[in-house]
């Protein structure tokens, strides 16, 4: 059974609730790392003692207490892990941790068992992952593709089946090109929300730690159990973290126009792609293209601008000291940073805030961005022709996501016609974990792309209750919140999530009020009314007063009451309003009502306008 038996948290659930013993899944990682045959994937894996003294901690099976509790994983050799050897690929580097580093004393205490640590791209600098003093991992699909990187060994562990999930760390795609290359899942959170505490630095001012899994739920379980606040990070913020519901009905999703999307000349890419944008389409998905050369120029000043002296300033002393321990590229790339001024990084942070500005109108454009999560392949030997270029090209549509502050989600998708993996990344702005996974799990559903190099199905999504969670508050919206629509970004940058959709008790009126964009409607409670469509929502009730802010008169939110019979908190209209506003209970809804207009009724740009 157990050489079968997939690693995917819910089917390691199931088995333990059936009786399986944790030590027989330890030793099945083991045995599965020995089949591999793949020095480069494992730096540091861990004896089977200091494993079963961890499996005696976690006493009888209980997923609610303990919601990773036997669930074997592995972290990225610059992740502290108290006791064991860090040396960010670099052996002359390495020293013995003292202590966990925050998010593995999280996932530890979840019960979750660390196998080993991961091979990487020196200091984490590099998108290939063979820029590595140790033999490089073997791509876990073609290993005559490079692996990505640079949390190569990572990815290359959870594609072949070896852990459930693994940590990296994600600058410049770090956590979401060998997802990509491996054909996984690569979550890179909003910064600080997983605490870089015990993390060797790459960029301290970009720095994240990534998820790798094989499916968008389990890497959202372990996002939730590690994302917390920690004060003895400086860097680290609170960042709400909600289960994965279901997808919202209907939203804007910004891709790169025909001028800015970039495939090398990789024709099958650009069709995996292609069909990528049918599917969310299917979804609900309503396409929006944007010039993404602001988001390309922002990429360049990650390598060509000062935050190379990010780089020389986490390892200046060790650099000085060993040069020579350094590989080739990454000390050619780090040293490239002594020109560099202070001058240069005032110039740098200037430029990049012009950038920003500049980009934020094509951001409101959409809820979210879908781009390829790398343009096209590269194989070992491509970069042993040019060690520079592939890797560069590889970083297309990620170098510019943390310097924005956005979070990003990499989903394998279909097989390519040849039989690499497609792929595809969702983005959005700092905050919009929950509402990037709960659009990614779908996707990956619907795709049914292989999970990395196993033979394993993905378990059906547990989606999260159309119920809010305890430190949330629901809310119907009625008109331009609903998912879609001009103001539904409102909710989703507060954290928003979507329960489902529902309909009023038959006593309320629907009126097309005056005035906008963006065009709104109000609901008046009336024994002569009828039921209203409506969406509900959760918002963090710690951010329901931020949203009240933005409630104009004459709306605001009371109680309505559903044709279930529920009552939920919900948008409402003072009954003056309603003198020189249309009746549009017909529709059923301001969805239905808005389908109705001709395109000479339609508002103009209101989507640019509700943004403004």
């Amino acid at each position: 059974m157990l050489p079968h038996l997939p690693f995917d948290i819910s089917s390691l659930h199931h088995a333990y609730e059936n009786g399986l013993d944790p030590r027989s899944v330890i030793a099945e990682a083991f045995k599965r790392i020995s089949d591999a045959a793949d020095p480069g994937i494992f730096l540091h894996p861990f004896d089977r003692a200091r494993l079963e003294a961890d499996i005696d901690r976690l006493g009888r099976f209980d997923p609610e207490a303990f919601p990773l509790w036997g669930i074997p994983f592995a972290v990225k050799d610059n992740i502290d892990v108290k006791d064991a050897p860090t040396t960010a690929a670099c052996p002359d580097f390495a020293y013995t941790a003292e202590q966990d580093a925050f998010v593995v004393n999280k996932l530890r205490a979840a019960g979750a068992l660390l196998v080993g640590k991961t091979n990487l791209d020196q200091f984490a600098t590099g998108l290939v992952g063979v820029r590595t003093p140790y033999p490089a991992p073997r791509n876990a699909l073609d290993p005559a593709i490079v692996p990505g990187g640079s949390s190569s060994g990572s990815a290359v562990a959870v594609a072949r089946g070896l852990v459930s999930f693994a940590l990296g760390t994600d600058t410049a795609g770090s956590g979401r090109v060998p997802a990509a290359l491996n054909g996984i899942v690569g979550l890179k959170p909003t910064l600080g929300a997983l605490s870089c505490n015990g993390v060797v630095p790459a960029c301290r001012t970009l720095d994240a730690v990534s998820v790798f899994a094989l499916g968008v739920e389990d890497a959202n379980r372990v996002f939730r159990v590690a994302c917390a606040f920690d004060p003895k990070d400086a860097y680290s913020r609170q960042v709400l973290s909600t289960p994965v519901s279901a997808p919202p009905p209907a939203f804007r999703v910004g891709i790169p126009d025909a001028k800015t999307l970039e495939f090398f000349g990789d024709e099958a890419q650009a069709k995996s792609f292609s069909n990528v944008i049918a599917t969310l389409r299917d979804m609900g998905g309503a396409i929006v293209e944007i010039d993404f050369t602001p988001f390309f120029n922002v990429a360049k000043m990650l390598y060509e601008g000062a935050w190379v002296a990010e780089r020389l300033a986490a390892i200046e002393s060790h650099l000085k000291a060993h040069p020579e321990s350094l590989h080739p590229v990454t000390r050619q790339i780090i040293e490239g940073a002594q020109r560099l001024s202070a001058a240069d990084a005032f110039r740098g942070q200037y430029r990049l805030a012009a950038l920003k500005r500049e980009a934020e109108p094509l951001l409101h454009k959409a809820d979210l961005l879908c781009v390829p999560s790398i343009p096209t392949f590269y194989s070992l030997e491509d970069i042993e022709r040019d060690p520079i270029g592939p890797n560069a090209r590889l970083g297309t549509y990620t170098n510019f996501v943390n310097l924005m502050d956005l979070c990003a989600l990499t989903v394998p998708t279909r097989q390519r016609a040849d039989g690499r993996p497609g792929s595809a990344t969702l983005i959005a702005r700092a905050g919009c974990d929950g509402y990037i996974a709960a659009i990614g799990c779908d996707l990956q559903v619907r795709c049914e792309a292989p999970l990395g190099a196993t033979d394993w199905t993905l378990p059906e999504p547990l989606y999260a209750t159309a119920l809010p969670c305890e430190d949330e508050i629901a809310l119907a919206v009625v008109g331009a919140h609903m998912s879609g629509l001009p103001l539904n970004h409102e909710l989703t940058a507060l954290g928003g999530r979507f329960l489902g959709a529902a309909k009023t008790a038959p006593v309320y009126r629907l009126y097309r009020l005056a005035g906008g964009p963006p065009m709104r409607p109000g609901l008046v409670r009336d024994v002569t009314g009828f039921a209203i469509a409506l969406e509900v929502w959760a918002l963090p009730a710690s951010r329901f007063a931020d949203f009240m802010r933005s409630v104009p008169s004459p709306l605001g939110i009371g109680t309505l009451a559903l044709e279930d019979g529920c009552e939920v908190k919900g948008f409402i209209c003072e009954p003056v309003a309603i003198a020189d506003a249309k009746d549009v209970t017909a529709y059923g809804g301001w969805r239905a009502y808005l389908q109705s207009l001709t395109p000479n009724e339609q508002p103009k740009k209101e989507f640019d306008h509700a943004q403004a």
